[in-house]
């Protein structure tokens, strides 16, 4: 039990820091969920993060003593964070658990609480002796199949998102933009500047949903593909938990998007069903952007 304990722990100390150094960009804007603001700060807690997951797989995999203990903390840590932000009424926000595309649940401070359990236990050591010789390889290489399985049910599940993004991608009329409505172009909006910014990002994308919106539902695969995108800062607003948000960019419904400047200066905005109408309104506020580069 003890070798079975913690070979899983050092997969899943693997796996998640892996998956944060993957899409670095997100996972540093999911940061603001725990109250994180700022690109250095976030930057910083990224990798500060996934080397400290490393190193402490690392040290587990080695045998360190002092590894059950450290990690037993960590986890701590993350379920008491976890559940910060919920009761701070983050459920559904970024959480940065497993990597950017990641939501805040009840589930995620559960989750770190039964791994910590297990890592204390391994610390305490009231968990059986581990098998040795060929029981312990065959526990190594069983450990290793299920992980392998496990992997590949998470890319049959991130190929039936791709499928379902490209299925809303099939409209191919733009954006629905009405004059009057939303945010004035060209206005600048303070509440843009809570999305954080990425180094590489040219343009803020925020993104009006509701829960009681079946529609939102259907396109958050179609939100999730625009936020990897590093050149493209995306932020989403819920109609009751940024009541005060929707209020101040009089958003007429969801599913809404306002495309900005990273200056929060509106370029373009409207109402949208599918990934290219998405598409439709960035393609908008770029032509905007680059008319307003030359005009200047």
């Amino acid at each position: 039990m003890t070798t079975l304990v913690s070979i899983w722990l050092v997969l899943v100390l693997a796996v998640t820091a892996s998956l944060k150094a993957w899409r670095a960009a997100g996972t540093a804007q999911a940061l603001a969920t725990y109250g994180i603001s700022g690109r250095r700060a976030q930057w910083t807690g990224v990798w500060l993060l996934v080397s400290t997951e490393l190193g402490l797989a690392l040290a587990l995999a080695a045998g360190l003593e002092w590894a059950p203990a450290g990690i037993t903390g960590l986890l701590l840590l993350f379920a008491g964070a976890t559940l910060a932000a919920l009761l701070a009424g983050g459920r559904g926000r970024p959480c940065a658990c497993f990597g950017s595309a990641s939501r805040l649940g009840w589930s995620s401070p559960v989750r770190a609480a039964a791994l910590a359990l297990a890592a204390g236990a391994l610390a305490l050591g009231w968990l059986p002796g581990g098998p040795e010789g060929y029981d312990r390889w065959l526990t190594l290489g069983l450990s290793l199949g299920l992980a392998a399985l496990a992997g590949l049910a998470a890319a049959v599940l991130a190929l039936a998102r791709e499928v379902g993004v490209l299925r809303l991608s099939a409209g191919s009329r733009g954006a629905l933009e009405i004059a009057g409505e939303g945010p004035e172009l060209g206005s600048t909006q303070p509440w843009a500047k809570s999305v954080p910014i990425g180094r590489r990002a040219l343009l803020v994308v925020a993104i009006f949903t509701s829960e009681s919106c079946p529609l939102c539902a259907q396109l958050a695969p179609t939100v999730e593909h625009l936020a990897g995108d590093p050149l493209l800062a995306v932020g989403v607003f819920d109609e009751h938990a940024d009541a005060a948000v929707w209020s101040q960019a009089a958003v007429p419904g969801s599913p809404y998007a306002v495309v900005l400047s990273v200056g929060a200066v509106v370029l373009a905005n409207g109402t949208f069903n599918s990934l290219s109408q998405l598409e439709s309104v960035l393609a908008t506020a770029r032509s905007r952007e680059r008319g307003l580069a030359l005009a200047a």
